[in-house]
């Protein structure tokens, strides 16, 4: 069953949203592609939204919690995206979650490609291509021979315990900094 892509929402539409707005739109969005998926398994539940995730991820599909999570900063900065992919991304590993075995299935398994390219007419991508600068905490600093190199909280731990990173320019050991170096 080949079928085309969610209808587009206007890109005008979509930035002139103020945050609360937009939450609201992709609620709309998720329920859009909850029917589409309904169509094929009526009985799938509707998901839970939260906006709740940091860092790199611009979505997850939260099974344990019950429902998909979303990144707020990315979201707010890459609209169009979330709307065309991110959104019947998640709802793909919704639907293949609740298949019969569903729990065993790849996460960009067979099953969830066929779901994006059959039922959303999608590319099936695993990551997207958002700069995250503005989504991703990275206040620790590492200096090396050619640059300043910026750490995640879970990355500087590592170096903590033992671990040790080096440049892939330069190939020197990075040395922890307390402040960024011009």
């Amino acid at each position: 069953m080949k079928t085309l892509p969610l209808p587009p929402w206007p890109a005008e539409k979509l930035a002139m949203l103020s945050s609360e707005a937009l939450k609201h739109a992709v609620r709309e969005r998720a329920d859009e592609a909850l029917k589409r998926c309904q169509e094929v398994y009526p009985t799938l539940p509707a998901p839970m939204l939260w906006f709740d995730l940091t860092g790199a991820s611009a979505g997850q599909a939260h099974l344990g919690r019950g429902g998909l999570r979303f990144n707020l900063v990315l979201l707010s900065n890459n609209r169009q995206a979330f709307f065309d992919e991110v959104i019947p991304h998640e709802m793909a590993h919704w639907l293949v979650f609740h298949l019969a075995n569903g729990a065993r299935f790849k996460p960009h398994g067979r099953e969830w490609q066929v779901v994006m390219r059959d039922l959303f007419g999608l590319t099936p991508k695993v990551t997207h291509h958002f700069d995250i600068k503005e989504a991703q905490s990275r206040p620790y600093y590492y200096q090396c021979g050619c640059q300043t190199h910026r750490f995640t909280a879970r990355r500087h731990a590592l170096v903590a315990k033992g671990s040790c990173y080096r440049c892939r320019h330069c190939d020197q050991t990075l040395v922890y900094s307390s402040f960024e170096k011009a």
